[in-house]
């Protein structure tokens, strides 16, 4: 029997059970690849993208044991959402007003000047 790919793709996440070699994806059925912010909606500093992969791994770290399933994926993968809007609520994020299409889907950011 073929292995499939297993992937989660929420608007801002996409994990896929997979490595990547030479800029492609590689399918690996022990190992999760993060993509985060694929449509570069949101400006990053290290210290936030260290906190998604930190929160990433310690998401994949209590699903230890479980079924790797598309269901699973999705959980986590909706947590990871919540964190971004957690910090984008927290000004620790903010929209790229260079993105393509500049559509607040997380809401408007509340930073000091609009509480």
């Amino acid at each position: 029997m073929t292995e499939t790919l297993l992937k989660c793709t929420t608007r801002h996440i996409r994990i896929f059970t997979a490595r990547v070699e030479n800029h492609d994806l590689v399918l690996d059925p022990n190992q999760l690849t993060l993509d985060l912010d694929p449509d570069n909606e949101f400006l990053w500093t290290e210290t936030v993208i260290e906190e998604m992969q930190q929160g990433f791994k310690e998401l994949v770290d209590s699903h230890a044991g479980a079924e790797l399933s598309d269901y699973n994926l999705r959980r986590i993968g909706s947590e990871l959402e919540g964190t971004i809007r957690q910090l984008l609520q927290a000004g620790k994020l903010s929209y790229n007003p260079e993105c393509r299409v500049l559509n607040y889907s997380m809401g408007l950011p509340r930073t000091p000047e609009l509480l």
